[in-house]
């Protein structure tokens, strides 16, 4: 009923949002976001194994941990993307299981993956669905397994409604999408031990990585 409920309100898509391929959006770019590029070269995840990235988008993330020898199912509920994801997954030659469907509808064993990835979809996730969206991260995470997400700062460069829940079902909007703070992060992920929390690094647009202090990164480890 509440998905309804905010959905109504609406006339957005993700479908018409990766219409557009040349619109000048700053995660457009193809290069993986730079906290991941970091967090693989310095064995902050896991060396091998299977990795879910949930909302892939145009892929880049993915793209990049499966050239890094990863088993990735990426996940995304706009078919716009994921064709978007497939092009680019064909010129650089990556193998990326991509999944077109809404991540609270997916099938998923316990303890199936050694690393979830989440850049930029936790915070369009309205605040009834969060205790979906850590019931799924728990489930799917492997014992030791990592869990890595960007989000939107409160009041960033990019955004991020500094709202409470409540008001989000007042105004019938998410505003763009929720900031978060470090603190919020902490206790939604109560269950998991907080590795790091920082805000990403200002990457310059030509870089191979991607990075924009709009963002925070966090890392998580669930425990043993």
């Amino acid at each position: 009923m509440l998905d309804t409920f905010l959905r109504e309100q609406s006339s957005f898509t993700w479908d018409t949002f990766y219409s557009d391929r040349n619109k000048a959006i700053p995660f457009f770019v193809n290069a993986p976001d730079e906290n991941l590029v970091q967090y693989v070269k310095q064995q902050q995840l896991p060396t091998a194994g299977r990795v879910l990235e949930l909302g892939c988008g145009p892929g880049r993330n993915a793209i990049y941990l499966a050239k890094q020898g990863y088993q990735v199912d990426a996940v995304d509920l706009s078919s716009e993307a994921l064709q978007w994801a497939k092009d680019r997954a064909k010129q650089q030659e990556a193998d990326v299981n991509f999944i077109y469907r809404n991540i609270f509808d997916l099938d998923i064993e316990n303890a199936a993956y050694d690393i979830i990835y989440d850049s930029g979809c936790m915070h369009h996730i309205p605040p009834h669905r969060r205790i979906d969206y850590v019931r799924l991260v728990n489930k799917a995470l492997k014992p030791g397994g990592m869990f890595a997400l960007t989000c939107f700062v409160e009041n960033g460069v990019l955004g991020g409604a500094d709202i409470s829940d409540w008001e989000v079902y007042r105004q019938h909007s998410l505003r763009g999408g929720l900031g978060f703070n470090p603190d919020k992060l902490k206790m939604i992920f109560k269950d998991l031990h907080a590795v790091e929390i920082r805000k990403m690094l200002d990457m310059e647009q030509s870089s191979d990585c991607f990075g924009n202090s709009g963002l925070w990164a966090a890392l998580f480890q669930k425990k043993e």
